[in-house]
């Protein structure tokens, strides 16, 4: 599958004028041909995701979710932007079909690309896979995303893709802001870990062009074979601190099994196949020709940061009634414990 979660009809809060978007499609598409039928993929929790499947071909469509929006959330033209910025690089992305901003078409602005085959599997303990392939789809998990790092953003056509400076200062305010407007109640970790974070801001002027959401997950496998064939949900991608995207991609060791995406706190790596946190980021820094982190503890603690105030939003969205996936409600709970891992980090390994 494309996505990870199953293939199901159209949620209620996300159905749209269908016959409206055949006809869009008809007309800027010439591959397209109708009868054409559309499910929604179960599991994304920012911009709902459809499968549509003609005669002839399978695609994907993602659109922004219904609703009042969070400022600068659901950007799905930056998606379109970058991905197709990508298409001749060495970063695997889907092929670019179309974007639409017209949102007269299906409510929403929208974007269109092939689907691709593959696994997408979320247990970062790769169950059922041999030890062996479990390496080597880390390995490439580290050197693909030191592709993207790698890759000049300026010949590429992303110059203006983002402000390259201050990038770390901007991501706490951004997502302060961000954690501020969708709160629900008082969290006093996420608070402690605002304020040390703020205080603690590496001097980091160093630019890639950063995926935002970097994860086993979002990477689609080949059928077969321990190996990625493509990146997708880049929403969050801009110009900044690459370490950023490492840190995130490394938050599954400092979790345990059954917490939200699971991760690998406890668990035996040597005897998975799975390198260490330590292993994984020297293959990261190996591919990316580069020196092993300085601030480690800020970065991760910033991951943990972000990601309370990403899954805050989601929980908002999802009392309001418009978040993506049916359990979008549960994400008030791992907000909170987000929030509590990061703090944890800054007190114990960043304190001073």
């Amino acid at each position: 599958m494309h996505l990870a979660m199953q293939l199901i009809d159209v949620l209620p809060q996300h159905r749209f004028d269908e016959a409206s978007l055949w006809r869009h499609l008809a007309a800027q598409l010439p591959e397209f041909t109708e009868p054409a039928t559309l499910r929604q993929f179960q599991g994304g929790q920012s911009n709902p995701t459809f499968l549509i499947e003609t005669p002839a071909d399978r695609f994907v469509l993602r659109k922004k979710p219904p609703g009042k929006l969070l400022p600068s959330a659901h950007l799905v033209e930056r998606e379109y932007r970058v991905m197709k910025a990508l298409g001749a690089s060495a970063v695997p992305v889907p092929r670019m079909r179309l974007l639409c901003t017209d949102a007269s078409v299906i409510g929403t602005a929208f974007f269109l690309m092939d689907y691709v085959e593959g696994r997408v599997l979320t247990n970062v303990s790769l169950p059922g896979l041999s030890a062996a392939d479990r390496q080597r789809i880390y390995n490439d998990m580290a050197r693909v995303l030191a592709a993207i790092h790698t890759i000049d953003w300026r010949t590429c056509g992303l110059a203006d893709f983002g402000k390259p400076e201050a990038y770390l200062a901007r991501q706490l305010d951004r997502w302060t802001k961000q954690y501020l407007a969708s709160k629900t109640d008082d969290d006093e970790a996420m608070a402690h870990l605002i304020a040390w974070l703020q205080t603690h801001l590496p001097e980091d002027d160093e630019t890639a062009l950063v995926h935002g959401d970097y994860r086993l997950g979002n990477l689609i496998l080949h059928p077969t074979e321990p190996r990625i064939v493509a990146v997708v949900d880049w929403e969050l991608a801009t110009l900044g601190a690459p370490l950023c995207d490492l840190a995130y991609n490394c938050m599954s060791y400092r979790i345990p099994p059954g917490f939200a995406l699971s991760g690998l706190a406890g668990t035996d790596l040597a005897a998975l196949g799975i390198p260490t946190e330590d292993e994984f980021v020297a293959a990261y820094c190996r591919h990316a020709q580069r020196a092993l982190p300085d601030h480690w503890p800020f970065y991760l603690a910033f991951s943990f940061f972000r990601s309370a105030a990403i899954t805050q939003g989601v929980y908002a969205r999802a009392l309001q009634g418009n978040a993506a996936d049916q359990r979008g409600i549960e994400h008030g709970r791992v907000a909170k414990l987000a929030a509590k891992m990061g703090w944890s980090i800054a007190q114990s390994d960043g304190a001073g």
